[in-house]
């Protein structure tokens, strides 16, 4: 096996949905042994918290309305920001849970958890508590709006974080209202914060020997996105408008129909250099040697005209043949892909970015590679997603030295599981239990 920069590293990852299980599958692509703790609960086996909802809230396993047999292990979004991963089961809800996964915490370098703050200090395992089991670790907490002020307990999604940093209201186009971002913006940025946090932290530990507990608001995590509009507004008092593709500099700047079915270019034109090439890849037609078009003051007060009159040119091409021609001329320009194009794109494949996977259950898939390369510890897609409590065995037994009859009890008692509970066996009552998690 190639070096790996975080080969030795154990991680335990108690984090769910999307923010924090990116920011561990980064970890777990550069060699780092990322173990996932997802709910143990089973119907008619004592408390049934943490638990599992449809969607994967607490545990991600399975899919939005799908509880068929054995598709938690399928479900596509959960393979790909799990893969590089081991995956065991406990209930923390029950004293002899907590106890195991105190005994896991003392072999391992980092806890990374993404629930409210209240939950960990429910279960009484907080970082004051884990702290006292191991002095070096470094726990991660990423929640909506951070440990402390008003907000703290506050259950936060990636679309709700962008509501309130006001990245939803700039998102749309200007005669309508906000649009939802394609990708969770919020969940990524607040990721990719994590992981740098966590980096440093286990350098500051290499230097001091002391581990440190890291409270980090996604909120706070995606504000920096808005700064120049937040900057606009603090010394200028203006609030910033939609301006849907279109750049308060940059003339023509925005996405144009080609031809075929919803097939688009995204053109942008940053001076009057670049506007000159562009007009001569186009082959110079009339309307383009307007002197209303001639600076890019003029290009910005007729720029619905301007984006009427491109398109016109450009929906006769095919957007991918006319991205190679404009970025021959020197035109900033990408065509608009969808998921099988890029899939097949000549670029990403030349560079090995797409990695094949095999799954036991899922099969054989092309997932997104590591976003980055590193030349003496390069990253890779080692291990398929594990299947819910696949390494139990390998956990238990292996790392924390517990016999099979051992194992063979927690299964028992409801501490592990095979098998997630599936949403129809709640009953009414677990409903009461809400804020346990």
């Amino acid at each position: 096996m190639e070096r790996q920069a975080l080969r030795g590293l154990r991680v335990i990852d108690l984090s769910q949905v999307f923010a924090g299980p990116y920011a561990t599958k980064l970890l777990g692509d550069m060699g780092a042994e990322v173990i996932r703790v997802e709910c143990a609960a089973r119907s008619g086996r004592g408390g049934v918290l943490p638990r599992m909802r449809p969607g994967g809230v607490f545990g991600s396993s399975f899919p939005h309305g799908d509880t068929g047999e054995r598709s938690y292990n399928r479900f596509a979004y959960y393979n790909e920001v799990n893969r590089n991963k081991l995956a065991i089961t406990l209930d923390l809800s029950k004293p002899l849970g907590v106890e195991i996964f105190k005994k896991l915490v003392k072999i391992s370098d980092a806890v990374v958890e993404n629930f409210t703050p209240r939950v960990m200090e429910n279960f009484g395992l907080d970082y004051p508590a884990l702290n006292k089991v191991n002095p070096q670790l470094i726990m991660l907490s990423m929640s909506g709006y951070g440990g402390d002020g008003p907000y703290r307990d506050h259950v936060a999604y990636g679309e709700g974080i962008e509501a309130m940093v006001g990245l939803s209201h700039l998102a749309g186009y200007p005669d309508d209202g906000p649009l939802r971002p394609g990708v969770a913006y919020a969940d990524a940025t607040s990721g990719l914060h994590a992981t740098f946090a966590l980096l440093a932290a286990l350098r500051y530990r290499r230097l001091t020997g002391k581990g440190q507990h890291i409270d980090l608001s996604m909120r706070e995590a995606v504000t920096p996105l808005l700064g120049e509009f937040i900057m606009d507004y603090a010394i200028n008092h203006r609030v910033a408008k939609r301006m849907g593709n279109r750049h308060p500099s940059m003339a023509p700047h925005g996405c144009y129909r080609c031809r075929g079915d919803d097939s688009w270019v995204a053109i942008a034109v940053s001076c009057d250099e670049e506007w000159r090439s562009l007009r001569n890849a186009m082959g110079n037609p009339p309307w383009a040697g307007e002197e209303r078009f001639a600076t890019l003051g003029g290009r910005l007060e007729n720029l619905e005209e301007l984006d009427r009159l491109i398109e016109g040119w450009t929906s006769q091409y095919d957007h991918r043949q006319l991205m190679e021609a404009l970025q021959r001329a020197g035109v900033r320009v990408g065509a608009v892909l969808n998921v099988a194009e890029l899939v097949q794109d000549p670029h990403l494949g030349q560079r090995g970015f797409f990695e094949q996977l095999t799954h036991p259950e899922a099969g054989t898939h092309l997932y997104p590679g590591v976003s980055w390369k590193m030349s003496a510890t390069p990253g890779s897609l080692r291990l398929p997603a594990p299947r819910f409590g696949e390494h139990n065995q390998y956990v238990f037994g292996e790392l924390l030295g517990m016999s099979e009859g051992q194992i063979l009890k927690l299964a028992e008692e409801g501490i592990t599981a095979s098998e997630p509970l599936r949403w129809e066996d709640f009953s009414p009552l677990d409903q009461g239990e809400e804020d346990r998690c």
